[in-house]
């Protein structure tokens, strides 16, 4: 049976949550807790601040795509960026993440953006295969840093909004 890519929908909770456990456990991640997995599913699927497409076989959702946008000020145009790809190891090998890599592309094309960026674990040779063998290139003039929760509230000016409950 041939995949399916499709905008999730609320009914797919459930499923995207399995999917966002698997993904942890591909990383060797602690998977999401019960606070995140409220918060994930209200910012896909009421704010509607990150867009979520899922691959189905027959009545089975396989993988996933977690995006949103940035913006390139040097491009003025914004950047579609994407967050998650994961695809359930039985169903690797199948096309079905390049499926769901190319739904990503239109969706930027259709978006008009000036282009596409990830991240990708450095141990994690096949993606990094398979993204270069599309035509990506990986920039080494950059480094990516990140501030953790506990250090933003240490910095901002608005720490107590940070410890209010979600």
């Amino acid at each position: 049976m041939k995949p399916v890519i499709r905008k999730a929908t609320k009914r797919d909770s459930k499923a995207f949550l399995e999917l966002l456990v698997g993904l942890a456990n591909f990383e060797h991640l602690a998977p999401p807790d019960a606070g995140a997995r409220r918060r994930i599913t209200r910012d896909v699927f009421v704010n509607k601040k990150i867009n979520l497409l899922l691959a189905c076989v027959g009545e089975s959702v396989v993988g996933y795509a977690l995006y949103f946008y940035t913006y390139s000020s040097f491009l003025a145009r914004p950047t579609l960026y994407l967050e998650d790809i994961f695809v359930l190891d039985e169903f690797r090998r199948r096309g079905v993440g390049k499926m769901l890599f190319l739904a990503c592309v239109d969706e930027a094309v259709r978006r008009r953006c000036g282009r596409m960026e990830w991240a990708v674990l450095t141990w994690n040779e096949k993606a990094i295969s398979f993204y270069e063998e599309l035509g990506a290139k990986r920039l080494d003039e950059w480094y990516v840093y990140r501030l953790p929760s506990d250090v933003l509230g240490r910095l901002s000016s608005a720490a107590d909004l940070h410890s209010q409950p979600d």
